[in-house]
């Protein structure tokens, strides 16, 4: 064994089988200060390459082949146990979430009025803006997401939160994602409570959403807009998620008019003709909404984990 085929077999067992250093010495009738001697040989030779990454590291080729594949203006993709291995949904969604407050505070110029939505993922982007990111930002919420159980929402915080760090105010659509009747719908609509926000609303410089999954852990059903039995039809119905509490197929279109016209927000046409609509999508259950939302244009910024990203480009 020459001394190369020696420092690869010492480092091969301490990197990739998790051997210690005293028991790779057992085992090659080494000394322990040898062993760690051409660990470090090994990395001087070029044999060992060690690479530090920042949990939110970018992944710049999968970013320009979104961009390409897909005509985005801009895609941001960060790296979740890329290798095989993996990491989890939580995990993901942290990250996404974090790069999408990286992303809004590095703007300019800075939105001045920005619409939102609501759910996990954009309360954990508002959670990871520093104080101060910018100054005299407006935040208006673009669908209702008043709870309807006993499970309230993070809309109202999440919007209070990017502005208040934005030194801004919020402004809530105080009603509920979904209603019992389309008639409901029409009589908020046109109270003016409703109607000056979501006018507002439209007038937003840049949008934030994040879709949501078909999963029995949507925060439709948790805040009791729907039911897991609603899901279940709408699924069957061929819906992959929900955009701004709007069901919709691979296409990206509505796949129940009749609950679309008791759900209150922004329309979805709004959100394809926007200056700026920044869509953040993470996990394995939500890979079918994010191709809809991306190839349907209700985004031209996508901020997503490594394996999304990976899985829209295999699948196009």
């Amino acid at each position: 064994m020459t001394d190369d085929d020696q420092l690869y077999q010492v480092a091969v067992r301490y990197y990739e089988s998790g051997e210690t250093q005293e028991q790779i010495a057992q085992a090659m009738h080494l000394t322990r200060w040898k062993v760690g001697r051409m660990l470090a040989e090994a990395r001087e030779a070029g044999i060992v390459r060690i690479e530090v990454l920042h949990p939110r590291s970018r992944m710049g080729a999968l970013e320009r082949a979104l961009r390409e594949r897909f005509g985005l203006r801009e895609a941001i993709v960060v790296a979740n146990g890329a290798g095989g291995g993996g990491g989890d949904d939580e995990q993901a969604r942290e990250q996404v979430a974090a790069a999408g407050a990286d992303h809004l505070a590095a703007m300019r110029p800075v939105p001045r009025l920005i619409g939102v939505s609501w759910g996990r993922t954009l309360d954990r982007l508002a959670g990871g803006l520093a104080p101060g990111w910018a100054t005299g930002v407006n935040v208006v919420q673009i669908n209702g997401a008043l709870s309807r159980s006993r499970q309230p929402t993070s809309a109202g915080s999440t919007a209070s939160l990017i502005a208040h760090h934005g030194g801004g105010t919020a402004t809530l659509l105080a009603a509920p994602a979904i209603l019992e009747q389309q008639s409901t719908r029409a009589v908020l609509e046109n109270d003016r409570a409703v109607s000056d926000v979501l006018t507002l609303a439209a007038r937003a410089d840049l949008f934030l959403f994040s879709p949501g999954g078909m999963g029995s852990d949507s925060v439709l059903v948790d805040s009791g807009q729907i039911d897991a039995g609603d899901l279940d039809r709408l699924a069957r119905a061929g819906a992959v998620g929900d955009v701004l509490g709007r069901f919709v197929d691979a296409r990206g279109q509505i796949v129940d008019p009749g609950l679309d016209g008791r759900t209150l927000g922004l329309s979805l046409d709004l959100l394809r003709s926007a200056t700026t609509s920044v869509a953040l999508v993470s996990g394995r259950a939500k890979r079918a909404v994010c191709r809809a939302v991306v190839t349907s244009g209700l985004c031209d910024v996508l901020i997503t984990d490594d394996q999304n990203a990976t899985h829209l480009l295999e699948e196009s």
